[in-house]
């Protein structure tokens, strides 16, 4: 029996700093809390919201990023993510419009949440920061209905208002834009908490006060917003199979699989394509957990390391079984934070010392697009392998000996960057990919580990 999809409706906003975030998360939770199954996703590479989107619906937070993945795979992976659901609430990135910049300029912007929400066929619900505005907020809705008719503009979410004569205002000049007016969010301190939280820290990180600052916005969103009315204008129009990579005989190998406060940058797809691949996927929190029991590959995704050094470093146990397991031959793939870990130390705290090197913390915050070669032959990828990923780092390694790298790709100002290493088992660098990009390369890696266990 063939099932359709879960209708969708994509949140977004002018511009970055709107409170989409606030007003997409509160959406979910008071679509959960009206008795939907719903299912969240983020447009882009983003790692941080689709943790608190996962508080807010009980499922998992997933990415959707043509950027990394290609167009084809958004309405599969948007299949697999909403599946069981009746209702999809997706987050825009930036401004409607803006996305990968790129010498020649693309309409929809690749990447931009215009870009997901037509590929998906979905409806568009723009969040005003209303902030200083007045009439004016006609043409701005005017400007952002027309500028691309493939993308439909369903209605507004009016943000931040100042009294209910402002927002009489504001309906009145909505009305005369033509475009529907579903909720009005007062100028209220208590978004104010959970504003301050989202974006910067993790939802695993920030524990109780995450689930509070869930809650807040939930609440604002339930009562000031027409929740079913947003409900009724949602739609979709992808209508592609849903994602199902190659099923692998069971391995039984175990890969350990980091999480936890330090760890926390992964794509749900990643451990679900480990375990199609016939892994055991074991996970574990370097801070305080030594590695699982018959751990034969291990996998550390990005993360925030700088808040945990001290925490990472006294926990010498997991630091020597890691280098063991690394000695050992055993296939190890680390993206970001994970790089930082694998050296000798960071900002003077001892690590695992696999990748002979130091990694500090810089000043200024290196993230993009790239467009990334790999190198050499690896327990991930294969000499000449190309891949699209994403740079999102305030640390820098130096490495003391010379070791082939992960990836070449051109970086900021078109410099070329050798980015980590490739060391026995070892794939190391700062690039995150999308591993529903290249799910060979899992089943490669889980291959390794297999090999090495017999």
């Amino acid at each position: 029996m063939t099932v359709n999809p879960a209708p969708a409706v994509v949140i977004a906003a002018p511009a970055s700093g709107s409170g989409k975030t606030t007003v997409a998360t509160g959406l979910m939770g008071a679509l959960r809390r009206a008795g939907h199954r719903v299912s969240a996703a983020k447009v882009g590479p983003d790692f941080i919201d689709p943790g608190y989107h996962a508080l807010a619906t009980g499922r998992p937070g997933r990415n959707l990023d043509p950027v990394l993945v290609g167009d084809d795979l958004i309405g599969p992976l948007y299949r697999h993510g909403s599946s069981g659901a009746d209702i999809a609430v997706v987050e825009g990135v930036m401004g409607l419009f803006d996305g990968r910049i790129t010498d020649q300029p693309m309409s929809p912007a690749p990447g931009s949440t215009a870009h997901v929400a037509g590929l998906l066929g979905a409806p568009v619900v723009l969040v005003v920061d209303a902030r200083g505005q007045s009439q004016s907020i006609a043409a701005l809705l005017h400007g952002f209905s027309t500028f691309d008719r493939a993308v439909r503009i369903a209605g507004v979410i009016l943000n931040k208002v100042g009294s209910p004569r402002h927002e009489q205002v504001l309906r009145q000049a909505c009305e005369q834009a033509g475009i529907p007016v579903f909720g009005a969010i007062p100028r209220d301190s208590g978004l104010e908490i959970p504003s301050r939280h989202l974006g910067l820290v993790t939802a695993v990180e920030h524990g109780r006060r995450a689930h509070e600052a869930v809650d807040v916005m939930t609440e604002l969103v339930a009562r000031h917003v027409d929740i079913e009315a947003i409900a009724r204008c949602a739609g979709i129009g992808a209508l592609a199979p849903q994602w199902a990579p190659e099923r692998e005989p069971v391995a039984k190998v175990t890969v350990a699989l980091a999480a936890g406060k330090a760890f926390s940058f992964g794509y749900a797809e990643h451990a679900e394509l480990l375990q199609l691949a016939g892994a055991r996927v074991a996970v574990f929190d370097p801070l305080t957990d030594p590695l699982p029991d018959g751990t034969r590959a291990l996998v550390i995704p990005g993360g925030f390391p700088e808040q945990f050094t001290a925490e990472l470093s006294a926990n010498a146990v997991v630091r020597e079984q890691i280098a063991a397991l690394a000695g050992a031959g055993a296939p190890i793939h680390a993206e970001c934070a994970g790089l930082t870990y694998l050296v000798d130390d960071l900002d003077g705290h001892p690590m695992c010392g696999v990748l002979p090197g130091s990694a500090r913390f810089t000043e200024r915050l290196t993230l993009g697009y790239r467009d990334a070669v790999a190198m050499v032959d690896s327990s991930m990828h294969a000499a000449g392998e190309r891949v699209t990923g994403h740079e999102f780092h305030r640390t820098a390694v130096e490495f003391t000996d010379e070791q082939p790298p992960a990836w070449v790709f051109r970086g900021a100002g078109n410099v070329t960057v050798h980015d980590g290493a490739v060391r026995g088992g070892v794939h190391a660098g700062y690039l995150h990919t999308h591993p529903a990009a290249h799910p060979h390369s899992v089943r490669r890696f889980v291959s390794a580990a297999t090999k090495l266990a017999r």
